[in-house]
This record gives C-alpha cells, structure tokens and sequence, in this order.
C-alpha cells in the first residue's frame, strides 16, 4: 500500500477516509494476508495530521476530522493482516502513529529520516492512545522522555530505543519489509490473529470506551484561542520556509 497524497502525505479527512476503505477491501480479499506501508512522495513517509483541518475551522469540522483519526488507528492497530512498515521518509507525529500501529518496522538509514511524536513541539498534547500505543512499543519511561520532549529520533536513535525494528539503506527498505512479513506468513493465521487480539486489546478497548470524551476533550482543547494561534504561527513558519 502506497501512501499517494503529495507533497507530504498529510493526512487530510479525505486522505484518512481513503486509507481505511483501501485497508477494508484487502482485508475482505481473503487472497490479502499482509501489507507493506510505504510512501510514494519522496523523502517523507507521512507527514502526520493534517493542521488545516485542525485550524479556523467549525467544531463540528474538528469533531469529524477527529473521528476519522481515531479510526484510522483502531482499523490498522485491530488488523488481522499482518502489516509492516517501509518507512521511506521522515515520519513524524501522525505518520509516526500509523508505523506504530503495524507490527513491524523497518527505517531507510538517512539522518533527515526522523521519527517520533513531536505533538508537544507544536503546543499540542499526544493523545493518551498515541501514548499507550508508543508505552507499548519502547516502554514507559523512553515514552515519556520522548513525549514530553517532543523527540524526532534519528535512524540509529531510532533502532536504539525500540520505535523501529530494523534501520537498513534506503534501496534495502522494501526488500527487508518483504522478508519480514514472509517471516511473520510462516506462523499459521489463526494462532497469530488471536495472538494479536489479545496483546492489544486492553489498549483498543481504552480508546473505544472513550471515544465519544475523547472527541469532545479534542473538540474543546482545539477550539481554544491559545491553540489556535500557536497552530496560525505554526502554519505562517512553515510558509517562511517554504518561501
């Protein structure tokens, strides 16, 4: 599965919506037993949330945007597909996210590759699904430090802590992916699936129990003057660089 929604790959309500249809229909094709996650834009895997959505928009806007996020991640964390990522490209916050919902990772060695949950660097607070979801991959406290730092991890960083599996050149990264999730198909289907299921489900039920609260929390922290303007300058930075 190509991510295709140049330049960034950010994840626009449109973008979100699409990518779980696409998920939806290889899971339903029996013939589908795994995915590769990649991107088709060069140099970024996925640029994360899609700030134009979360900016002079309506609560409402925020409160739809917001639902396609947390079901972006509930699909692909519950998969029973096998799903890994080929992370070609820096991969920030919400892209972050998506790696880590798979169940294996692998990084293209290029220090411009960063990965992490960087939301703290923008004023924006993680989740707590975004937290449990990274607690469960690298540990409390590596999670907090780079939580409340705000830590993009460069690729040998990055292997370090235990946010990626394995970090190998950049031409290797699809054919690593490829060897890895054959190595996963060696294990029969039914035994993994529910070995999956068991492993996450504490973490699934959180977010869906509290879906409705957590819309809300979103809602009212996004509508708030303070975050709005820290997203506007944010935004006006990001157009200096690009000018």
């Amino acid at each position: 599965m190509k991510l295709k929604n140049p330049p960034v790959n950010t994840l626009s309500l449109e973008f979100l919506t699409e990518l779980v249809i696409c998920l939806e229909k290889l899971e339903n094709d029996k013939s589908f037993r795994g995915v590769v996650l990649t991107s088709d834009c060069p140099g970024v895997f996925s640029a994360g949330l899609d700030l134009k959505e979360m900016c002079g928009k309506s609560p409402a806007h925020y409160a739809e945007y917001w639902k396609a996020v947390q079901e972006l991640w509930l699909r692909f964390y519950q998969s029973n597909l096998v799903l890994v990522s080929a992370i070609n490209g820096a991969c920030p916050a919400g892209g972050c996210l998506m790696t880590l919902t798979c169940d294996y990772r692998v990084l293209a060695d290029n220090p411009r590759y960063c990965i992490g949950l960087n939301e703290t660097q923008l004023g924006i607070v993680a989740p707590f699904w975004f937290k449990d979801t990274l607690v469960n991959v690298i540990g409390h406290r590596a999670a907090e430090r780079a939580l409340q730092l705000g830590l993009l991890f460069p690729p040998a960083e990055a292997l370090q802590v235990g946010i990626v599996d394995q970090v190998v050149p950049e031409e290797q990264v699809q054919s690593t992916a490829l060897s890895a999730i054959a190595q996963w198909m060696t294990v029969p289907d039914h035994a993994r699936q529910l070995t999956k299921a068991m492993m996450r489900k504490a973490t699934a039920s959180r977010l869906i129990t509290q879906r409705d609260a957590d819309v809300q929390n979103f809602v009212s922290f996004l509508s708030k003057d303070s975050i709005q303007k820290s997203l506007q300058l944010y935004f006006e930075r990001l157009k200096e660089k690009k000018g």
